[in-house]
């Protein structure tokens, strides 16, 4: 059964990518980027991480996508005239097919290392997964943290000046 719900699960994840780089309507390919972003949670569900499944829908198919969806309608980017380029349809293509093939190549010839790591799924039902995730960020990845809300900041900012109508 869940080997089932996996591949129904990744089937829909790939269609929908597909959507989000296809569609024409950028409405269109953000609703399919928070169908993607929800196949992704039920993939963490089935790994058993029900913390980062719920973080995952609430910023990234919730507050994120408020954001693309508040971009695209503050650019208009529906009214944009698009004109078909398919010069480019062939290198992607090509482009991707030998990705997919070297991808094969490496998982093909790869070996899982055997090595684990000091947290086993003994520490993560006495401690707790948002415990363990929280310690993590605060300590060993506290600097890469601070950047990101640095980063994140400038963008709102970025995004006020950007949208400021001429007085």
């Amino acid at each position: 059964m869940e080997a089932i719900l996996f591949y129904l699960t990744a089937l829909v994840a790939v269609v929908a990518s597909f959507f989000v780089v296809k569609c024409r309507n950028p409405i269109n390919s953000a609703l399919c980027l928070v169908t993607n972003f929800i196949c992704l949670a039920v993939l963490y569900v089935m790994l058993e991480a029900p913390f980062m499944a719920a973080i995952q829908i609430m910023v990234y198919a919730g507050a994120i996508m408020v954001l693309i969806i508040f971009v695209i309608m503050l650019l208009q980017l529906a009214s944009v005239n698009k004109k078909a380029y398919t010069h480019g349809i062939l290198g992607g293509g090509v482009l991707a097919a030998l990705m997919l093939v070297l991808t094969n190549r490496f998982i093909a010839g790869g070996e899982a290392t055997g090595t684990g790591g000091e947290i086993t799924s003994e520490v993560i039902q006495s401690v707790g997964h948002t415990e363990l995730i929280g310690r993590a960020m605060f300590t060993d990845f506290l600097l890469p943290f601070e950047i990101a809300s640095i980063l994140l900041l400038v963008a709102i900012i970025g995004a006020v000046i950007l949208s400021k109508r001429e007085i």
